[in-house]
């Protein structure tokens, strides 16, 4: 059972989601560009549109897109390196998480051969840094793609579902939706869930960090992450309303 006393540190119930704010185009030469905070988490999320797509891509008249993802020096509590040539695993993995869940919802022969270039960074880390990237970055996608429609760039917009992502774990034997730093770092199970406004998966990341877990456990994760993510496409497309 999930508690519904206040019991976490920042005062919210276990099924809760941290407070999402979104402030729009920030930089002004990017098609489209936003700061989306979850809590203490803030990321910077950019579109750019560009003329060709990779050499093993030529001559099949589709697009691609690619993410890149980095947390910046200062970000968190002790100073960040910026990784230049030689990326983390953790940053290529979730680069490689945010590439794959928004070309899961884009029509890639809807722009030709032509390259829509995602960047993520993230400006303050709280835990939720990939899951908070997927989030702002497919509401960038869809503004920026929205955008290039009425520029006449495109006869129609390529992001043909939505995507959204949250963590979810086990916290001394609780449930908990979304995790900040301090749960995320003391989490018996950790899971990271992407998933369609319709219940699609696109990707389930769980880690048994201190202990194992059930399959009972996991189907209440999913079912926990579920609602959670409900909530996290209705604010993604009252953003989009602005």
């Amino acid at each position: 059972m999930l508690s519904q006393s206040p019991a976490r540190s920042d005062g919210r119930h276990a099924q809760d989601l941290r407070p999402i704010s979104v402030k729009w185009n920030p930089m002004g030469f990017a098609l489209s560009s936003l700061i989306v905070h979850s809590g203490r988490t803030a990321v910077l999320c950019a579109i750019s549109f560009e003329d060709g797509v990779p050499n093993w891509r030529k001559g099949q008249g589709k697009g691609w897109l690619s993410a890149e993802y980095r947390l910046l020096p200062g970000s968190t509590p002790q100073r960040q390196k910026r990784e230049l040539l030689n990326l983390s695993g953790r940053t290529q993995e979730i680069q490689r998480l945010i590439s794959r869940s928004l070309r899961a919802v884009v029509d890639m022969e809807a722009f030709g051969e032509r390259t829509l270039l995602v960047d993520c960074d993230v400006i303050q880390a709280d835990a939720g840094t990939r899951t908070t990237s997927i989030n702002g970055a497919w509401m960038a996608l869809f503004s920026g793609c929205e955008r290039l429609v009425r520029e006449g760039l495109l006869p129609v917009n390529p992001v043909i579902d939505q995507v959204a992502a949250v963590s979810v774990g086990i916290v001394k034997d609780q449930l908990l939706l979304d995790l900040d730093y301090s749960e995320d770092s003391n989490a018996d199970v950790d899971l990271n869930v992407v998933m369609t406004p319709s219940g699609h998966l696109l990707e389930v990341q769980g880690t048994a960090e201190r202990a194992p877990f059930t399959r009972k456990q996991l189907n209440d994760l999913l079912d926990l992450a579920s609602d959670g993510l409900q909530s996290l496409h209705a604010v993604q497309s009252s953003s989009l309303e602005r």
